[in-house]
């Protein structure tokens, strides 16, 4: 019975992240494209991740979503926090992070 609630919670967990934009190095507009996708998809709410120095970047993708491509999308809720990370010298730092949810 344990292993039919683990298979149960697993589709849920990957469907959650399967709507979640991880913000990165790469450039602004690609992750503009992968939230267009995705509400574009019917998803109701896309999350926006990132930490660091990514933040800022974070910002303007949610930004440009709702003020250039679909003017119709909110800011539904606008998480902070602080993650620690432990390094591969095993030395634990604090990263800021941001969770910036997107809604229809």
């Amino acid at each position: 019975m344990a292993e039919e609630t683990a298979e149960k919670t697993e589709p849920t967990k990957e469907k959650k992240d399967e709507n979640t934009v991880f913000v990165g190095k790469k450039g602004v507009m690609g992750y503009v494209l992968a939230v267009v996708t995705q509400f574009n998809n019917g998803v109701e709410t896309v999350m926006v991740k990132a930490r660091g120095k990514l933040i800022s970047r974070a910002v303007d993708v949610a930004e440009i979503v709702r003020n250039r491509f679909l003017p119709e999308v909110k800011v539904s809720d606008i998480t902070i926090k602080t993650e620690e990370l432990t390094s591969e010298d095993g030395s634990m730092s604090k990263v800021s992070a941001i969770e910036i949810t997107l809604a229809k």
